[in-house]
């Protein structure tokens, strides 16, 4: 069971409710309702009353992007005691308050049979630990080194550690990060195939390395080998510079991939 958060809605205001991570749905109870939402924030909706004074209380539904369910029952309110609610302060996990968790654990199609908070905690426990498990893949110019660290697996999915190191004294502004499956000899004046990989998760995405510091990323993807004449190249753009970095994976270093025991993931 999960108890449903009650809140209170008015037509002339609007309330805001702030979740741990990105909504990827909203479904409402009753027309009276309206919701969406905040412009530019993933995390926020908005919700108010279509009519003054409904007297029947409706309710409604978010999932977000970690896989967590709320419910929210919600009544009308001529001034609402809370108009900006973050929902971190209300979730607890059950076993101390001896109630049941308000957040559900829910599955996402892109993910698989994968559980998103499983996902979360082994990405934060490969970032966590920091081991260089993978020695021979990277490149380096211009003061900057992109390196793969670790290779995992675990359940379907794949994991990449990737590190950017900036041994110059200019800060590098990422512009954009892509993984695609490229032949590994092509003809001079042959059109290029290219089969672009769509990363699932980031976790600590980084967008800038300020000069002499370093940054590490998780990459989740669904899995996948690649054909011998084939291999992944994985390229890192700066935005406004020329300090790009790429590097190789091949096929080989894929089926090796490091599977991950979920029980030691901390």
């Amino acid at each position: 069971m999960i108890p449903p958060h009650g809140i209170e809605v008015t037509y002339e205001k609007t309330t805001h409710i702030i979740f741990p991570s990105a909504v990827r749905y909203v479904d409402l109870g009753s027309p009276n309702l309206i919701a969406g939402k905040a412009d530019g924030a993933e995390n926020v909706i908005r919700v108010k009353a279509t009519v003054k004074n409904f007297r029947t209380e409706t309710n409604f539904s978010v999932i977000t992007e970690s896989g967590s369910f709320y419910t929210f029952n919600v009544k009308y309110a001529d001034e609402p005691l809370l108009l900006n609610i973050e929902m971190k302060d209300f979730i607890h996990d059950g076993s101390e308050v001896n109630r049941p968790n308000n957040a559900l654990d829910i599955y996402l199609e892109e993910l698989g049979s994968e559980s998103p908070k499983l996902v979360h905690l082994i990405m934060k426990s490969i970032h966590k630990n920091d081991n260089r498990e993978v020695k021979h893949i990277g490149s380096k110019s211009f003061g900057i080194q992109y390196l793969l660290k670790g290779l995992y697996t675990h359940n379907g999915l794949l994991y990449f550690h990737t590190q950017i190191r900036n041994t110059s004294n200019v800060p590098f502004d990422v512009d954009f990060i892509v993984f695609k499956i490229v032949d590994k000899k092509v003809a001079k004046r042959t059109a290029i195939q290219e089969q672009v990989i769509f990363p699932l998760r980031a976790y600590n995405y980084a967008t800038r390395i300020a000069g002499n510091k370093d940054e590490r990323t998780v990459f989740t993807m669904e899995k996948f080998t690649i054909p011998d004449d084939k291999q992944l190249v994985v390229e890192l753009h700066e935005k406004s510079g020329g300090r790009h970095q790429s590097f190789i994976i091949e096929n080989e270093d894929i089926v090796r991939a490091r599977v991950i025991n979920e029980l030691k993931v901390k």
